[in-house]
Formats: C-alpha cells, structure tokens, sequence
C-alpha cells in the first residue's frame, strides 16, 4: 500500500505538470491579441441570417443577406430577404435606401446610433480604443473560440441596448447577438461567402 501512494501522487503531478504549459500558454490570450487578429482583415465579405425577436410579435422577424466591409470604417448590410434593403455606414454617415427611398443620416446628430454602430465596426476593426469609448469589455474563450461581450457605458446607451454578444472563430465574427433594454433581441449569424 505504501507504494501506491507514491505512485499516483508521481502520476498526478506528472499529469499536472504535462497540462501546465497548455493551461498557462491559453491564459496568455487576451483582447489585445483579439484585436491584432481581427485587425489584419482588411476587407470582408460574408452571408448572414438574422432573426429579431420581438415581444409584441408572436414568431421572429427573419432576414438573411450580404455583408460587406472595408477597414476601417466602412460597413454595407445589404438584406435580400424578405424585402432587399440596405445600409451602408461610411465613415460618419448611414445611408438607409428602402424601395425608392434614400434617408442619409449623419452619425454625429445620434450619439446612441453612432455607438451601436461602432459597436461593430469597432470589432471588425480590431479597434479596442473605440469600443472603450463606449462598452466595457469582457472576452471569454479561447483563439480558437471566443465571445466578446460588450456592455454599454452610458446611460442613454444602456437605455436602449443592454449588452452585445459577439462570437467567432479565430480572426472571424460568427455572430452578433444583441439584447435590448426592453428585452427585445437579435441574433445574427454570419458565415463566409466561398470564393469563385
């Protein structure tokens, strides 16, 4: 019996020692390292499938389309389904084109806006600095799979959207889950478009 314990403390402290490194390399991933990877894409192009759930609806809104973005700052949501509809944000102005109708908004006249939209672009950009602005940040995960959550600052903000869930794959979004102040929400899921 004596030489039991020896043995399985030796065996324990061997497996301690063997899943040390992968344990202590995984904790070295971090927000910084999150942002350098999302910020080495340069320009995107993706699917995406977004259902809205909406208290005073009794199904989901559902919507599916084309994602397109340019760094730093450029971001196009182009729906196709249901009806084709798209909004482009482009530097510090959101064009909404419906059908025959434009509306072009300057982001600087709706501070909320120009946060949720950041929100966003922000991540893509791998823009830590602009998401601070606004969000208090906390990354969970690793590399390989991550989720980035993103609670507004500001009491305007947080009137209006109550916390961003963003999800990926390495140097990719995969979904951006939104949960309103209101206890409406919205999921998106994004995949890549293959190449020709």
């Amino acid at each position: 019996m004596m030489t039991r314990r020896p043995f399985a403390f030796s065996l324990r402290l061997a497996l301690a020692l063997m899943l040390w490194p992968a344990n202590s390399h995984a904790a070295e991933w971090n927000i910084d390292q999150l942002m350098q990877g999302l910020a080495q894409t340069r320009s995107d192009r993706a699917r995406f499938f977004e259902k809205k759930f909406i208290a005073m609806l009794d199904k989901p809104v559902e919507s599916s389309g084309e994602l397109l973005y340019r760094a730093p700052d450029h971001l196009e949501k182009r729906t196709l389904k249901p009806k084709p509809e798209s909004m482009t944000v482009d530097g510090g102005t959101l064009i909404i084109e419906r059908g025959r109708q434009t509306h072009r908004l300057q982001l600087q006249d709706y501070p909320e806006l120009a946060a949720f939209i950041d929100s966003i672009r922000g991540t893509l950009a791998g823009d830590r600095k602009s998401l601070e602005r606004n969000y208090r940040l906390h990354l969970e995960g690793t590399a390989e799979r991550w989720t980035l959550q993103l609670l507004p600052l500001n009491e305007k903000m947080l009137a209006v959207v109550k916390r961003i869930h963003i999800a990926g794959v390495r140097d990719s979004v995969r979904s951006i889950e939104i949960t309103q102040a209101d206890g409406d929400s919205s999921l998106m899921l994004i995949g890549k478009i293959a190449a020709p």
